[in-house]
């Protein structure tokens, strides 16, 4: 199986599946003297685990990284520093329960990849979808903060800001809620409605999809090129490359359609310190591809989680016809555990993309 490296100067490679002993990545391209720690990683990857809620899934993984390579410490390091080798992460799966996949082994299940992937590869581990299975982004949760480390002075964040038809009030925005509720909700308001809504999906054995939002601050201009290189280009592919992501916008996205031009143009004037000074973010901090300096915005939908309880029309693998409930342990909204994914993504991008520049523009 090709094509499991995302980046080009910053590389990321993830191995492993998620009913396997272990899961892990070699990160090629970063660069030396850069301080690393397994806790700079770990807190990342305390956001994305599962079993913290009972609106996620209850599979219950300690997620503990170790740094297998790329890193060294001695009395002139101040420190344990990258090397500028590759660097290579694993976490080890402890909380696989492979059984609760024996009775759909030959079946396809509605919404998974199982169909497409037996189809193109002609051989498929059903357990908890093997290499196709959400389990691999903690491994991209890690990448990701390798690749903060890179990048000066630049905050990424993300934020649930809808679930099934529920969307956030933009006028109570606080980034210091995302931490105080189990949704990453920046209105406290909504993330109440939500836990109720939540609980009548879970308990009903269903899903619901979601859409969160992903803000780069602090991103320096001129990152990107203007035509196969655009920074919302790479964004966008990197958004997407997330499992359960059905669409991706930058800036105003979708909604530029409904805008006149006058609406559209983020118009310009001169600041007090002679730089300047964009009146609006409709471009979401990209135009021409490059990045202009001001907060970079994206927004990504997750889609319900396939796993669920109501039976669904469906094929076996000897083409027979069956109806398919999949038991085990499932987010009823998977797009909780996507906000810190999408933010490692955006970290990826923004890293390769930053050593990119540099490269070509010294």
């Amino acid at each position: 199986m090709s094509h499991n490296s995302f980046g080009h100067l910053f590389r990321l490679t993830t191995w492993g599946e998620s009913h396997g002993p272990a899961i892990g990545c070699v990160i090629d391209g970063c660069p030396p003297g850069i301080g690393l720690t397994t806790e700079d990683i770990q807190k990342y990857l305390e956001k994305r685990k599962p079993g913290q809620s009972k609106y996620t899934t209850q599979r219950q993984e300690k997620d503990l990284v170790k740094i297998l390579s790329g890193v060294f410490e001695d009395e002139e390091t101040d420190g344990q520093v990258t090397t500028g080798t590759p660097i290579s992460l694993m976490i080890e799966n402890m909380d696989q329960r492979s059984k609760d996949y024996g009775d759909i082994k030959d079946s396809f299940r509605p919404g998974h990849a199982d169909f497409t992937y037996d189809h193109k590869y002609g051989v498929r581990d059903y357990r908890g979808g093997g290499r196709s299975s959400a389990r691999e982004t903690a491994m991209r949760v890690a990448g990701g903060a390798v690749a903060r480390k890179v990048l000066p002075d630049v905050t990424i964040r993300g934020a649930l800001v809808q679930v099934g038809p529920h969307k956030i009030n933009r006028d109570n925005w606080d980034w210091d809620e995302t931490g105080n509720n189990p949704f990453f909700c920046p209105d406290k308001q909504a993330a109440a409605l939500w836990a109720d809504y939540l609980d009548g999906i879970r308990k009903g054995g269903s899903s619901i999809g979601a859409v969160i939002e992903v803000v780069a601050e602090n991103v320096p201009a001129s990152l990107g090129a203007p035509v196969y290189g655009k920074l919302d280009q790479d964004i966008a592919s990197a958004m997407m490359s997330i499992n359960a992501v059905k669409g991706v916008e930058i800036g105003a996205g979708f909604d530029s359609a409904a805008l006149t031009g006058e609406e559209n143009a983020d118009q310009i004037r001169m600041g007090q310190d002679g730089k300047p000074v964009f009146l609006s973010n409709k471009a979401g901090g990209i135009l021409g591809g490059i990045s202009t300096g001001q907060p970079v915005t994206c927004r990504f939908v997750v889609k319900p989680t396939s796993s669920i309880l109501t039976p669904r029309q469906s094929i076996d693998a000897k083409g027979n016809e069956i109806d398919v409930m999949t038991k085990g342990r499932h987010d009823p909204c998977v797009g909780i555990r996507a906000v810190p994914v999408g933010e490692a993504m955006m970290a990826l991008v923004l890293a390769d993309h930053y050593l990119r520049h540099r490269a070509q523009m010294g």
